[in-house]
C-alpha cells in the first residue's frame, strides 16, 4: 500500500484508501505506588500496540496486544493466592512474591451480514448491563473467544453470545471437558424512554462439541434440563433502564439462577434460594453543574448464587466470577461522582461498601462460586447438609469501606497524566483488620486505566 497524509495527526501510522482504512498506535502504561499496609512498591509497566481497521467499508476489525509486568495492593495478591488467578487474566506467571508478568490479547471482526443483523467474532471481554456492576456478565474475569450476532427488528433487539471459557484448574476433576457460555437476551425499546430486555444463560460443559441444542433461540432451559437429565447451570433475567428528563436513568437486573416460592415466603435462609439484583441511577450534570455526573448502584447476591456441583458448569472463567467479582453472598453499595471542570481535566471519587459473608472454621456459606453446592457444612449427628439459615452476611461477617479519588489530564489524543489515593478497610468478625491506604501516579498512552476496586 501506498501510504497516504495522515488525516489525524494523533495516529501513529495511518492508512487512508478506499477500499483500506488503517490506524496502528502503541500502547503504553507506566504507574508506580506506594501502599501503608505493605513496603513492596507497586507498578505497572505495559507496552504494545492498538489497531483498528475498516476492510472495504464493510470489515471491522480492532486488535489490541500489550506485555505487562505490575506489582499488585496486598489484598489483590490475596486474591491470586485464593483463587490462582489475577483480575482479567489466566495466562500469567509469578515473578516472586508480589510481581505477575502476563500478556494481553485481544482481537475481533465485525460485519453486517444480512441488513439488520451484524456479527462479532473474536477474543476479547463482554459486558451486559448500564451499572459498574453487572449480575449477568461482566469484563472482570477477561478475555475469551466469542461469537456474537446482533438482530434488530422494529422495536426489537435480539442478540446471541456464544463463548468458550476457560475451565476451572487446579480443581477441576473432570479436565477431559471443554467449558462453554451461551447467553441470549432480547430487549425491547418499550416507549422513547423504556428499554426492557429477557435475559437466558447456560453454562455447561462437553468433551467435544458445543452443545447443539443452545445454538436454537429462546428455550425454556429449566424444562430442557429436566428432560434431558442435564448437569448444566441455568440462569434467567431481566434488565432494564429508564431514562427521565434526559438527566436521570434509573437501571437494574434481576437475576434467578435456582428458588421456590414457597421457601422464599417461609424466610428460612433457604441454602437454594439463589438469586440477585441491581438498582441504579444516574445523574447527569447534577445539582446543575455542567459536567458533573453521579452515579448510585446497590447489587444484592444471595449465598451459593451462580454455584453447581459440577465444576464445570459453575459461572465462572479463569478461575474468576463471570459476574460479580465478590462473587455471591453480599450486599454491595456504591457511589461515583465523575466531573470534567475543564475539557482536558477528568476527576472521579468512588465509595464502595459492601458485607460478605465468609466461610469459616472450614464451612461453607456460599460466597465462594467456585466450590461444589453440596460441601454444606453437616449436622455431625445425622450427616446431612444443612440447608437453612443461609443469610447474607452468614459465617464470618466481612465488611469493606473502599474510597479512591482519581484525576487525570489528557496532555494530547488519549495520551493520560494519572494520578490516585485509595483509602481500603476490611474487617471480620472472627479475625484481624486490613486497612491500607494507597497511592500511584503515571502516565498512560491509548490504553485503559488498570483498576481493582473490590
Amino acid at each position: 500500500f501506498k501510504w497516504s497524509n495522515k488525516k489525524n495527526n494523533y495516529n501513529l501510522i495511518e492508512v487512508n484508501k478506499s477500499n483500506l482504512y488503517l490506524a496502528i498506535n502503541p500502547a503504553i502504561q507506566y504507574r508506580h505506588g506506594f501502599e501503608s499496609i505493605n513496603p513492596k512498591q507497586q507498578f505497572l509497566v505495559s507496552a504494545g500496540i492498538n489497531s483498528r481497521a475498516i476492510i472495504g467499508k464493510k470489515i471491522g476489525v480492532q486488535l489490541f496486544l500489550t506485555s505487562n509486568q505490575e506489582g499488585n495492593p496486598y489484598y489483590v495478591r490475596q486474591f491470586t493466592n485464593k483463587y490462582r488467578a489475577i483480575p482479567g487474566f489466566s495466562n500469567y506467571t509469578l515473578k516472586d512474591s508480589t510481581t505477575v508478568n502476563y500478556i494481553d490479547f485481544r482481537g475481533s471482526m465485525n460485519f453486517t451480514l444480512a441488513k439488520l443483523i451484524d456479527v462479532q467474532f473474536g477474543y476479547d471481554r463482554n459486558f451486559i448491563g448500564n451499572g459498574m456492576r453487572s449480575l449477568m456478565l461482566s469484563d472482570f474475569s477477561g478475555n475469551s473467544l466469542f461469537l456474537k450476532l446482533n438482530t434488530r427488528l422494529w422495536k426489537f433487539n435480539f442478540e446471541n453470545l456464544y463463548m468458550q471459557l476457560t475451565p476451572q484448574y487446579g480443581i477441576i476433576n473432570e479436565s477431559n471437558k471443554k467449558k462453554y457460555l451461551r447467553i441470549n437476551t432480547l430487549s425491547i425499546n418499550a416507549t422513547k424512554w423504556l428499554n426492557v430486555g429477557i435475559f437466558d444463560a447456560v453454562v455447561f460443559g462437553r468433551e467435544k462439541q458445543f452443545e447443539l441444542n443452545y445454538i436454537q433461540p429462546f428455550t425454556f432451559l429449566r424444562a430442557m434440563e429436566q428432560q434431558s437429565g442435564s448437569p448444566d447451570n441455568a440462569l434467567v433475567g431481566l434488565n432494564f433502564k429508564a431514562n427521565i428528563k434526559q438527566r436521570y436513568q434509573v437501571y437494574g437486573q434481576l437475576v434467578l439462577d435456582e428458588f421456590k416460592l414457597s421457601e422464599i415466603k417461609a424466610n428460612n435462609g433457604w441454602w437454594a434460594n439463589k438469586y440477585g439484583y441491581q438498582l441504579g441511577l444516574k445523574y447527569i450534570d447534577a445539582f446543575n453543574i455542567k459536567n458533573m455526573d453521579v452515579q448510585l448502584e446497590s447489587n444484592r447476591s444471595r449465598p451459593f448464587m451462580y454455584t453447581h456441583y459440577d465444576s464445570v458448569s459453575n459461572y465462572s472463567n479463569n478461575n474468576i466470577a463471570l459476574a460479580h467479582p465478590l462473587g455471591a453472598g453480599f450486599q454491595e453499595y456504591i457511589l461515583v461522582v465523575r466531573y470534567q471542570p475543564i475539557q482536558k481535566l477528568f476527576l472521579e471519587g468512588k465509595l464502595i461498601y459492601y458485607y460478605q459473608g465468609q466461610d469459616t472454621a472450614g464451612r461453607n456459606f456460599g460466597n465462594n462460586i467456585l466450590i461444589d453446592y453440596r460441601n454444606r457444612y453437616k449436622d455431625p449427628n445425622t450427616g446431612i447438609e444443612k440447608n437453612y439459615g443461609y443469610e447474607i452476611g452468614s459465617g464470618n461477617k466481612a465488611t469493606c469501606t473502599f474510597i479512591s479519588a482519581n484525576a487525570s489530564y489528557e496532555l494530547k489524543n488519549n495520551l493520560f497524566l494519572d494520578a490516585s489515593i485509595a483509602v481500603r478497610n476490611y474487617k471480620l468478625v472472627i479475625g484481624s483488620a486490613e486497612n491500607t491506604t494507597m497511592y500511584s501516579f503515571g502516565f498512560r498512552w491509548n490504553i485503559n486505566k488498570r483498576t481493582f476496586e473490590f
